[in-house]
């Protein structure tokens, strides 16, 4: 099999078998792709059922030396090892030679967080007199109540909002549903740009169902709402390199200081495996040395 009809078939794959985003399906690929060059850059004549171990490491061995970073390098092996997962699943090989494959070895980074006070800083700036105020307060209210992904929230329905119970559905990656509460001030002021700012604006046809609309009555963008998170930082004078996700790390990170069980915050953030939730148990030096000298039995008088 040549490596234009492989990749097809693992196109194919990653859509109806693992029901993967557009982007992410682009992302496998291309990593395929650069093993593709690198292998018919040797050898024309080798195709992908025929690549072994020794030449995935000699394609190892090149990121590296082009000065390509670890956490690239990670990635490009994981999308190797997706496609020769695939290739066994067809029958097409019998071994796999990504199977021994090691990747850098990385250090878990620990995301930029907001304290409870930066958040609240931010959120006043939002001067609610002015167009699209109700709006913007909604908007970083229910980033912080839910910890959505920015995808998530610009994809929040009217029909997925449920005010009464204190809930909202949400459609994860991998159009995966969960359902997240959603604090009594988000819900105000969401009613509050429903009921001054949505109500009396036009909506185009197609968006009715959507909660955040901008000025022409369709849904958000990604890039906007970072705009008015990037905004909302600048006014209340926050250097921290800040972004829709970092309303995400705050919510998970300040329920774990909180005592929050991280099986619970898990499942609010919608993460397939708890190694992934554990980032959010990071705590400051201070912290840590508050809760010893509290708690330690050494240090009771």
């Amino acid at each position: 099999m040549d490596w234009k009809s492989a990749m097809s078939g693992f196109k194919a794959y990653l859509m109806l078998e693992r029901s993967l985003s557009a982007n992410s399906i682009q992302a496998y690929l291309s990593d395929v792709e650069k093993l593709a060059v690198f292998v018919e850059s040797r050898d024309n004549k080798t195709v992908a059922t025929q690549v072994n171990f020794d030449l995935l490491r000699l394609f190892i061995f090149q990121l590296n030396d082009m000065g390509i970073g670890e956490r690239s390098q990670a990635r490009i092996i994981s999308g190797i090892r997706a496609f020769y997962k695939y290739l066994m699943l067809e029958n097409l090989i019998n071994d796999d030679p990504s199977e021994m494959l090691e990747g850098p070895k990385l250090g878990r980074k620990i995301p930029e967080v907001l304290s409870f006070e930066e958040i609240n800083a931010m959120i006043e700036t939002i001067d609610m007199s002015m167009p699209q105020g109700h709006r913007n307060r909604a908007i970083l209210e229910t980033l912080y109540a839910c910890g959505l992904r920015v995808s998530e929230l610009i994809e929040l329905k009217i029909s997925n909002y449920y005010p009464d119970i204190g809930f909202v559905k949400v459609i994860g990656k991998n159009n995966k549903e969960r359902i997240v509460p959603i604090g009594e001030a988000a819900i105000k002021h969401i009613q509050l740009y429903l009921d001054h700012e949505r109500s009396a604006k036009y909506i185009s046809k197609g968006f009715e169902n959507y909660v955040f609309l901008n000025r022409r009555g369709k849904k958000l963008t990604r890039v906007m709402v970072f705009y008015i998170i990037k905004d909302a930082a600048v006014r209340a004078g926050i250097t921290k390199t800040i972004s829709p996700h970092t309303f995400r790390h705050s919510f998970a990170t300040h329920l774990v200081e909180g005592g929050a069980d991280l099986r619970a915050v898990q499942e609010m953030l919608g993460h397939e495996s708890i190694t992934t939730t554990e980032i959010y148990t990071h705590l400051d030096n201070q912290y840590l040395r508050d809760t010893i000298m509290s708690f330690h039995p050494r240090n009771q008088k």
